[in-house]
């Protein structure tokens, strides 16, 4: 790689190492080293690391929250879109998630960032639990049980073989709806 790098591909990188090797990865020597450049690089693009930190965080909130929804709400015009999100977040490996997660157990705008995206993504279901037809009340119940089911999917190491998949994305759309 040359010296030319952007701020986001110091951030892609960032996202990389931290999905892989967590949290303690993101500093800007290592982070260099892997990407064949100088640590200067780094610092023409960020002031410190504090900064880059803040940068990853933004980064994940748009790819784990925004980028989601804004893909579900395109999709979503012949099929029922909480299924759609269902079927996306139980389909992946959710290893960035696990990481973000363990650094927002150490580092408090790593925790705020966390509890951003879960109000963001709570109210989102939610809204798509009203658009059914559910009352507000008991949207916000049934939103709260489907997120801490992802929650428990995203902390476990097991993914969901396809096999099994769809019939707990069709289960959890019936509890939800029913």
């Amino acid at each position: 790689m040359s010296d030319q790098l952007s701020a986001k591909n110091w951030v892609d990188q960032g996202l990389k190492a931290l999905a892989s090797r967590g949290f303690t990865a993101l500093k800007a020597e290592p982070l260099a080293k892997a990407m064949g450049v100088s640590r200067g690089s780094f610092y023409w693009h960020f002031a410190d690391i504090a900064a880059f930190h803040a940068a990853i965080l933004a980064r994940w909130h748009e790819v784990a929250a925004e980028q989601i929804i804004a893909n579900v709400e395109a999709a979503s015009k012949d099929e029922n879109p909480l299924a759609l999100l269902l079927r996306r977040v139980f389909g992946e490996r959710l290893m960035l998630e696990r990481a973000v997660r363990t650094w927002a157990s150490v580092d408090p705008a790593a925790r705020a960032a966390v509890q951003a995206i879960d109000r963001r993504r709570l109210s989102y279901v939610e809204g798509l639990l009203v658009q059914s037809g559910l009352s507000a009340e008991i949207a916000r119940a049934r939103a709260q049980i489907l997120y801490w089911a992802f929650l428990g999917f995203a902390l476990s190491d097991q993914p969901l073989p396809k096999a099994r998949q769809q019939a707990v994305v069709d289960e959890l759309v019936r509890m939800s709806a029913s």
